[in-house]
């Protein structure tokens, strides 16, 4: 894609990517990594990231996956978008949510990129979050008792 120059009058915010990966088990579990890079450095997040120019959001949602985690999935679902001015300490970022379930067995995730550590932890009882990672999970805790009822 060749490089545009972008002129206007108004405040562009930065669009980011963030996946809840769950497990489907008894007692599901949700992939987090812990930040190595601030903001937030040491804390635990979803995966995610920003959105190149180029590629569309679950594509993005894929790649940040990826290169985050080493690890590829299989059906993914936009769950939301989160838009509050005041959600990231960098500035004015939009994120869309993606959900997926999984097979955790199968998975094995190694931390890469801005990753320092991956693990799976219990999706109803995370460790503290950074950003509003907390407000998405439970949006996504609600979505899946949702789907099992039907």
């Amino acid at each position: 894609m060749s490089k545009k120059a972008f002129c206007y009058e108004y405040p562009r915010p930065a669009v980011t990517v963030d996946i809840v990966l769950a497990t489907r088990e008894i007692q599901p579990r949700v992939l987090l990594i812990q930040r190595k890079k601030e903001p937030f450095a040491g804390r635990w997040a979803l995966p995610g990231g920003f959105v190149e120019l180029d590629e569309t959001l679950e594509e993005s949602a894929r790649r940040e996956l990826r290169e985050e985690t080493g690890l590829s999935v299989g059906r993914m679902e936009q769950l939301y978008t989160y838009g509050d001015p005041r959600r990231d300490p960098r500035g004015r970022v939009i994120s869309v949510a993606f959900l997926a379930r999984v097979s955790a067995g199968k998975l094995q995730p190694k931390a890469a990129d801005d990753a320092a550590n991956a693990g799976w932890f219990p999706l109803q009882r995370p460790p503290a979050l950074a950003f509003d990672h907390a407000k998405i999970l439970a949006f996504a805790r609600r979505q899946l008792r949702l789907k099992r009822s039907k």
